[in-house]
């Protein structure tokens, strides 16, 4: 009996002790969010925003990114990457935080928390999926100065993506009026309380918790000021 092609290659991958790729399609494979321990932060016309802790004893299904990723970690716990072949990703050592990120569509693989002791921490991230639109960018209003780069912002990623800056304010010091030029993201990564003032003189403050998250859209004009502790944020441009 002729043994039909669909057959003999998985029994010669066997006999050779080749790793199988799962029965299933990449195309087939759900997007990476939302799942378990995910949490949908917003939608807009340029981003979907996710709050994402990875916790421990679940087990994560394969899936694939069909959107560039920016990203902002906000603590660090091991997990484990395993690929289509089964090949798992050596450990990465914690890291600074906040650890701005950026990952290109098209990434597939499974992400589970690493099994240790009750108090390990999970790690925990602010992701943006980026929509495939045009980028809006603005001229700097005169008599204003351009939100980035400004004094103490530290460039972390530069693509053709984004702009990522960490960077934060210090209580008590006065700020310019400034536009952003492009529309933003921006986590914060310590807390505090920020007072704007814009240019028809109204003044407004908000107090900002370590993971808040907010869209600043291009073309916003105003001066920030910290007036309690000294927050931190990643501001994250979008091209």
């Amino acid at each position: 009996m002729k043994i039909r092609k669909l057959t003999l290659i998985p029994f010669l991958l066997l006999v050779l002790g080749v790793p199988q790729l799962p029965s299933f399609a990449e195309e087939e494979l759900p997007h990476a969010y939302p799942r378990i321990g995910v949490r949908t932060l917003f939608e807009n016309e340029r981003v979907y925003a996710w709050d994402v802790t990875w916790l421990p004893g679940i087990s994560q299904p394969y899936h694939r990114h069909r959107y560039d990723l920016a990203a902002v970690y906000l603590r660090y716990g091991p997990i484990r990457i395993t690929t289509l072949d089964g090949t798992e990703n050596p450990q990465t050592p914690p890291f600074d935080i906040p650890r701005p990120f950026f990952q290109p569509a098209g990434v597939t693989h499974k992400e589970e928390m690493v099994r240790f002791p009750e108090d390990t921490p999970t790690r925990w991230a602010i992701m943006f999926d980026l929509k495939d639109v045009l980028g809006r960018r603005v001229d700097v209003i005169r008599g204003t100065e351009a939100a980035f780069p400004r004094s103490g912002a530290e460039l972390a990623i530069d693509n053709e993506r984004v702009l990522e800056w960490v960077h934060g304010w210090q209580e008590g010091q006065a700020g310019e009026l400034m536009t952003y030029e492009r529309d933003a993201l921006q986590v914060f990564s310590e807390p505090g309380i920020l007072e704007y003032t814009f240019a028809s003189g109204v003044t407004l403050t908000e107090a900002y918790a370590v993971g808040d998250t907010r869209f600043i859209a291009a073309g916003t004009v105003r001066a920030e000021r910290a007036v309690m502790g000294s927050p931190q944020a990643v501001t994250i441009e979008l091209k």
